[in-house]
């Protein structure tokens, strides 16, 4: 399967390679970035390589895929979206996102978001899309329940970060509460 480039009114969602390798290594080395992450700022490019090239494995092993995120007005690289824990057997995946601060608040995420719902509902044909995030992640928790995600609970000690285990919220939209075709 091609990697598919989806395309918004402001965005262009792009497979990842190495030519954005410095600038994902400055969106997630960024501690506001990364502060409800479950995953600690990354300290080197190299960290960056690596978690780039675990996208492709991800995507040829059909287990999840990425999509950078492109400002089209100015081509810059500013973060990226994804379907992690994809399980086109289980029809559902959970979605993961990450902007650069300098775009945060301007609607962005959530045209991200619409853009890669769309296709997981109606190309990859996904039934469940999930989302798990920290409880004081209030900027993240209220954009999905704008879009309209509803909570459905906490997992305990879910996240790791900060050499600490914390609890997640994990909420959920289904493809009949987002389709009206279905």
């Amino acid at each position: 399967m091609e990697f598919p480039t989806l395309e918004t009114k402001r965005l262009k969602l792009i497979h990842i390679d190495h030519q954005y390798d410095q600038a994902f290594f400055e969106i997630m080395s960024n501690d506001t970035v990364t502060e409800f992450y479950g995953m600690d700022s990354l300290k080197s490019v190299d960290q960056a390589i690596k978690i780039i090239d675990s996208f492709e494995d991800t995507f040829s092993k059909k287990q999840g895929m990425r999509w950078g995120i492109i400002w089209k007005e100015t081509n810059a690289f500013i973060g990226t979206i994804g379907l992690n824990n994809l399980s086109n057997w289980s029809k559902r995946a959970e979605i993961g996102y990450e902007l650069h601060p300098d775009h945060w608040r301007k609607g962005i995420t959530t045209e991200a978001i619409e853009a890669v719902l769309n296709y997981a509902f109606h190309n990859l044909g996904l039934f469940r899309m999930g989302a798990v995030t920290f409880p004081d992640n209030v900027s993240s928790n209220n954009l999905l329940e704008k879009i309209g995600f509803t909570k459905e609970g906490i997992l305990r000690g879910y996240l790791y970060q900060d050499s600490q285990s914390h609890d997640a919220l994990v909420f959920s939209i289904l493809r009949t509460e987002w389709v009206e075709d279905v």
